[in-house]
């Protein structure tokens, strides 16, 4: 209950739609019930000669059921009087049409209501979860599948989705044309209506049962189904391994394993959801019988039935009326279903919203407006885990402004982590990092990455143009984009694709060569002119060809701002203000190039490693 009160949060303000809903769903139950009420008077007329009595009188006028009944009854009469039998079937056949025309406008108009409102719900969900993940701290995401998180945005919010709709029409329309109905089989015959209700807490606790079942059950299958997305992420994004070391085979196996347990699941929530509908007809066609047998022998035998008489067409009436109840009790039930598997699916997208962002801003936080002195590092302390082994352990730095700062040391050093606790992606567990003399938690992220520009060896381009590639979170003209694009040594090659700066370069760049990419991804941080940089290995993946031309690009970027990067080739870095190396997360030698090679420490070693 918590779960379903907290999805229609969403749909508010509720008084906008739920007051119109039920109206609507009155009145679609109202004529549905109406229509077949009608059957009365329509199998009086076939089936019984000379019904008008020999005396008509109008009825005198009261508020009651009874005086509507006499009143109807009165004007159908005196038709068949004046007009004939075949002008009063004709007039009731009319009367029929235009309550299933009615009942059929209400129910549309109540489904436009009700699609409105699932859908300005679900597009709250969806987006309040996308933000949350957006918002969430990058250690967050170390733990976590892309390929679930996928699920929960697009599977799982659409079984969410399900759950409101299949819900207010579970609430608030069955059970009115439930009540409706009710109504009318206790107005032709009261006891006989008693008998009908036997069905409704026999197959109620039969599908409760169901419904806890299929609950746990879609909870496993919404799991299962985001292993077999995140591994066909895998698989399509790391297509070139999986080739090259012939792994098509493994992959297809793991694939199949993983695709047919969740086609197991799938089979179970299938059969529970399923058995629900039947349960409550087959009851209902139970009581059906049982009605049909002992009503139908009494009238053939002319007796009473709980000390009134039922006629034959009102019993066909009861019977058609109770056959036509039969359908909202199975979509409730049916509903039941699919509300219990969308609650499931909701929890789960409530486990991304109520993740806590460890990485926030401040209450009335500091605006940093520019960088004016120095980047410092004070006994810096981190580790991912309370448990895990320090990345980096007392790590003090001063980075002065216009200085270059180069990171070195063997892999796993902790030199890309450094890197990001600078922007804050992540916090330090100990110690403080401080911009002009503030700790950088003291200013606001968006004020504080404002100042910074990175470029990692990973080439971060989405699928969209060229232009809005470099032009990304920033408001710029084509001739500044041009400019930035000629800085970074990208103009040339932009020009000579098909459109030129609207040319789509696909998923993630892969219409380019790795080191148009890179370029383009400088151009973008030349374009926010940022005064610090901080530049990840942003060289490392390419060729010789494309090495040189990034390079210089990055030198044009580099030029009268902080930065600081890290080398995987050691060339690259040889005239840095000052390089650090980092070893098991503290730093080891730090000092000139010169310095360092005099020392003949790891740096020294390092070079003599990649100069044979």
């Amino acid at each position: 209950m918590k779960t379903f009160k907290r999805l229609l949060s969403y749909a508010k303000p509720l008084k906008g739609f739920i007051p119109t809903y039920v109206l609507l769903s009155l009145l679609y139950s109202f004529f549905g019930v109406f229509n077949l009420v009608l059957f009365i008077p329509l199998l009086q007329i076939l089936f019984q000669k000379n019904t008008v009595p020999e005396v008509l009188v109008e009825p005198v006028f009261q508020y009651s059921i009874e005086y509507l009944k006499e009143s109807f009854y009165y004007k159908f009469y005196l038709l068949i009087e004046t007009q004939g039998e075949s002008s009063a079937l004709l007039a009731v056949c009319g009367i029929m049409v235009l309550a299933v025309f009615s009942s059929n406008v209400f129910l549309y108009l109540g489904q436009r209501i009700l699609g409105k409102l699932n859908a300005i719900a679900i597009t709250k969900l969806r987006e309040e979860a996308f933000n949350k993940i957006i918002s969430l701290h990058l250690g967050f995401f170390s733990g976590e599948k892309k390929g679930d998180l996928i699920s929960r945005l697009t599977t799982d919010i659409q079984q969410a989705e399900d759950s409101i709709q299949f819900s207010f029409r579970m609430l608030l329309r069955e059970p009115f044309m439930v009540i409706f109905s009710f109504g009318a089989l206790f107005y032709i015959h009261p006891q006989l209506s008693l008998f009908t209700l036997i069905v409704l807490p026999v197959s109620g606790a039969l599908i409760g049962v169901i419904s806890r079942k299929l609950r746990k059950s879609s909870k496993m299958g919404q799991e299962s189904q985001s292993h077999v997305l995140s591994l066909i992420d895998e698989s399509i994004s790391g297509l070139r391994v999986v080739k090259a070391f012939n792994g098509e085979g493994y992959i297809n196996r793991k694939f199949k394993h993983h695709n047919n347990y969740y086609r197991r699941i799938l089979q179970t929530i299938v059969n529970l959801r399923e058995l629900a509908s039947p349960i409550s007809q087959f009851m209902g066609v139970i009581v059906v019988s049982v009605i049909l047998i002992y009503g139908g022998n009494k009238i053939l035998d002319a007796q009473e039935i709980g000390g009134s008489t039922l006629t034959g067409e009102s019993f066909l009436a009861f019977i058609v009326i109770f056959a036509m109840l039969l359908q909202p009790l199975k979509d409730i039930s049916r509903a039941i279903s699919y509300v219990q598997r969308g609650l499931a699916s909701a929890d789960r997208v409530f486990h991304v919203i109520d993740q806590k962002t460890k990485i926030f801003d401040k209450k009335n936080p500091n605006i940093l407006e520019t960088f004016s002195d120095k980047i410092e590092l004070k006994n810096v302390v981190f580790q991912y885990e309370k448990e895990g082994a320090k990345i980096l352990n007392k790590i003090d730095l001063v980075i002065p402004k216009g200085k270059t700062i180069a990171l070195v040391g063997p892999s796993g050093g902790g030199k890309s982590t450094l890197i990001d606790l600078i922007p804050r992606f992540h916090d330090p567990i100990k110690g403080s990092i401080e911009i002009d003399g503030v700790n950088i938690k003291d200013y606001s992220l968006f004020s504080l990455r404002e100042q910074m520009g990175i470029v990692t060896q990973e080439s971060i381009l989405f699928n969209d143009t060229v232009k809005n590639n470099i032009a990304f979170g920033i408001g710029a003209s084509d001739e500044d984009i041009e400019k930035a694009a000629r800085i970074a040594n990208a103009h040339n090659f932009i020009v000579n694709l098909d459109k030129g700066y609207n040319t789509s370069i696909g998923d993630r760049g892969n219409n380019l060569s790795g080191g148009q990419r890179q370029r383009l991804t400088i151009a973008r941080a030349v374009l926010a002119n940022p005064p610090i940089l901080l530049l990840d290995e942003a060289t490392s993946a390419l060729d010789s060809e494309s090495e040189h031309l990034v390079q210089e690009a990055l030198n044009n970027l580099m030029k009268n701002r902080t930065s600081i990067i890290i080398a995987h080739r050691l060339s690259t870095i040889q005239s840095a203000d000052e390089i650090i190396v980092l070893d098991k997360g503290e730093i080891a030698e730090r000092g000139t190039h010169d310095e360092l090679m005099s020392s003949k420490g790891i740096y020294f070693k390092l070079q003599e490693m990649q100069s044979h």
